[in-house]
């Protein structure tokens, strides 16, 4: 089922954000991983996305590790007032650019530390605990508890405002939200991969973002005649219509695409004026049926 979220804003906790922000993962170097290309250019997309209203920036310390997080020090600080800063902590990279679970105590609050010097924060406005559990790819239950209370007395002691939790099932939400409250679940889930859907609507019930992660299918792009096909009619990318879809999938979710590009920005920005009808919409739901049915 999809439901028409219209409203371009939504609650982050305390705050309103828009709901098209902007994630500053591709603004390390390759694979994530050490400084980018053309740090100038980087700096520029951020300034630029904040010139475009984004006021909403999603980040982790582990995306470098460190460079993403000085990169946006040095474009946007002191920043806006109106601007959220999500960071997300417990992994860490490996020397030859592994992710690394990191959620002990002393890894959990050296992360938040981190992420302060890095940012020039004195408190972080939300922090998102990233469950790493097996080989870390996809969720997979597993008590989080002692991890997260961990975050809650960080909360507590004003290093963090706001708690939220990305890679998790939904009994593993029930178990944070017996801790503390919090604001956004982050998530793999596209027009193709919606195995969140229920969770999605539940979060939407009681107020709470959902921030899907890899909207445009991440490192495998996705692929599909059916989008193509909506986008031509159209008259734009297969992406602006995927991101447009999530838009109006529900008023909960919000979206972090990211870019390197100055170009790819406003591309990405544009699909926030996208308005899909009810007819393009059953059309774009099916995807989701047929790649179900084929396995």
């Amino acid at each position: 089922m999809t439901s028409h979220g219209n409203s371009d804003t939504f609650s982050l906790g305390s705050r309103q954000v828009k709901r098209l922000g902007y994630g500053a993962m591709q603004l390390a170097g390759p694979g994530v991983f050490g400084p980018p290309k053309d740090r100038h250019v980087a700096l520029t997309v951020l300034r630029e996305a904040i010139a475009l209203g984004v006021n909403h920036i999603d980040t982790s310390d582990f995306y470098g590790p460190h460079v993403t997080n000085q990169i946006i020090r040095e474009a946007l600080h002191p920043y806006p007032d109106d601007l959220v800063i999500v960071t997300k902590i417990g992994a860490r990279r490996g020397e030859d650019a592994s992710w690394l679970p990191a959620f002990s105590p002393t890894e959990l609050r050296q992360a938040v530390h981190d992420n302060l010097r890095n940012l020039g924060l004195e408190a972080l406005d939300v922090v998102n605990f990233r469950v790493m559990i097996g080989d870390g790819h996809g969720t997979q239950e597993g008590p989080i508890e002692e991890s997260f209370s961990v975050l809650a007395k960080m909360q507590q002691e004003g290093l963090i405002k706001h708690l939220g939790l990305s890679n998790v099932t939904a009994k593993q939400v029930a178990q944070a939200r017996d801790i503390a409250e919090i604001v956004c679940v982050q998530n793999e889930y596209n027009i193709a991969n919606r195995q969140d859907d229920a969770l999605i609507d539940a979060l939407a019930a009681e107020r709470i973002a959902f921030v899907p992660f890899f909207p445009l299918g991440g490192f495998t792009p996705l692929q599909s005649s059916t989008l193509s096909e909506v986008a031509m009619s159209l008259n734009v990318t297969p992406m602006q219509v995927a991101l447009a879809w999530l838009l109006h999938r529900s008023p909960n979710i919000l979206l972090i695409p990211g870019t390197s590009s100055v170009a790819h920005l406003h591309e990405n920005m544009a699909a926030g004026k996208l308005h899909l009808s009810d007819d393009v919409l059953a059309t774009l739901d099916g995807i989701s049926l047929k790649g179900q049915t084929n396995g």
